[in-house]
């Protein structure tokens, strides 16, 4: 069957030219960095941390995704599937680790430290019940069926909804300086979503592989005192 425009310009077994591949590769790199750092910058937000911490917090989750990644790829014993397959931050848990952090307080007054451990501990303990759980998953595939996890992922994004709002909205910053909601963010955020879906829909084949990045860029480079 003839492929039109709004076809997939590739399937599951083709494979692209060199300079395309290498054009769509940069352009998951940038998205799978946005999607790797704002988890991190959510819960920092949420919990208020400074900015050396708020560093801390995403340059740990680079470095975990890489070396996670790493493992992933290459298959070392048991560990890893062997395929390309990046491992990154989730958010499926940032209202979890929102409230471990809540509980790292002193007095009524907020103690970094101790949010931090919180944390940490409760996401060291969490993977480890994870990986156990994920050696019982080939037995329960006549529980888990597709309605079951379709139901589960929809749950995910409903809870990131509140996320998401507040983001297009201005963040925490546009909280505390009474912005929040103001057209200058609503219309940036408008404005990118437009942007995606439009180049998406385009022919050309470039412009359709690169409206995340676009996308991206268009966000970036607006004047948003303009918007």
């Amino acid at each position: 069957m003839e492929k039109t425009g709004k076809d997939l310009i590739y399937g599951l077994n083709d494979r692209p030219p060199i300079r395309e591949a290498l054009f769509a590769a940069l352009q998951h790199l940038l998205a799978v960095f946005a999607a790797i750092i704002t988890p991190p910058l959510i819960i920092s937000s949420a919990l208020r941390f400074d900015l050396e911490t708020t560093g801390f917090l995403v340059s740990m989750s680079l470095f975990v995704s890489g070396i996670a990644t790493f493992i992933q790829c290459h298959r070392f014993g048991p560990f890893g599937t062997g395929l390309l397959c990046i491992q990154g931050t989730s958010f499926s848990f940032i209202c979890p680790i929102i409230g471990a952090g809540m509980l790292g307080m002193v007095n009524g007054k907020m103690d970094v430290s101790l949010r931090l451990s919180y944390i940490f501990g409760g996401c060291l303990v969490a993977s480890v019940v994870e990986m156990l759980i994920s050696r019982l998953l080939p037995y329960t595939r006549k529980i888990i069926t597709p309605l079951v996890s379709g139901i589960v992922v929809t749950l995910i994004g409903l809870c990131l909804i509140k996320a998401g709002i507040s983001s297009c909205g201005g963040g925490q910053a546009a909280i505390d300086d009474g912005t929040f909601g103001s057209m200058k963010y609503l219309g940036l955020a408008f404005l990118v979503l437009l942007t995606i879906v439009f180049f998406n829909r385009l022919n050309n084949q470039y412009l359709r592989m690169g409206s995340i990045v676009i996308g991206l860029i268009v966000g970036c480079r607006w004047p948003i005192s303009l918007v």
